[in-house]
């Protein structure tokens, strides 16, 4: 948890401003084969994980959970709930979105990210280049909550992550995708 408090600490330093988004040419499919359009396969991976979101709502109760902490020693994220189920997974992180300036800290470029976890963060990035989306290939960038939540769900969906989670540190919010959950009852 020591870790996920530093990650809070350095998302709220400076702030970087940069130009709008040109057109993006049309590139390859992170995923394979044909070309494909950015927005589009944005859109289809924020609505993928909008799913995964509602079957581990429905199934487990992710989002009412009374605690939760994520240790990069180990690379598990834990979610603690009030009848004493505990939720764990491997975790990686997309980055922090730093609430008082409105600026999303990468993973593949944050000092107080593990390497190990920024894998999917890095594969966001790479998409960002493919694509030419400058949102995804600064290390800081100037953007909305709702920005955050699509290079979550694109680095989720490239990653082949089993889901994703914010979660609140001080100022901050931590942007987590997840792989298979284990669940244990008391």
């Amino acid at each position: 948890m020591g870790r996920v408090l530093a990650v809070a600490l350095v998302a709220t330093a400076g702030c970087s401003q940069q130009g709008p988004d040109t057109d993006a040419p049309k590139a390859t499919n992170p995923l394979g084969e044909k070309p494909v359009d950015s927005h589009v396969f944005i859109m289809q991976s924020l609505e993928g994980l909008r799913t995964q979101t509602s079957t581990h709502a429905a199934t487990w109760h992710l989002g009412k959970e009374a605690s939760w902490a994520a240790d990069q020693d180990t690379g598990h994220i834990r979610f603690n709930f009030a009848d004493g189920t505990i939720a764990e997974a491997d975790l990686q992180i997309v980055g922090t979105y730093n609430t008082l300036d409105g600026t999303f800290l990468w993973g593949w470029d944050h000092p107080s990210v593990a390497e190990p976890l920024r894998k999917h963060a890095s594969l966001a990035k790479e998409f960002g280049e493919k694509h030419g989306l400058y949102k995804f290939t600064e290390g800081k960038v100037k953007c909305s909550e709702d920005d955050a939540w699509e290079f979550t769900a694109v680095a989720a969906r490239l990653g082949k992550a089993n889901g994703a989670y914010r979660g609140p540190a001080g100022t901050a919010l931590v942007y987590i995708t997840f792989g298979k959950v284990k669940l244990s009852r008391p």
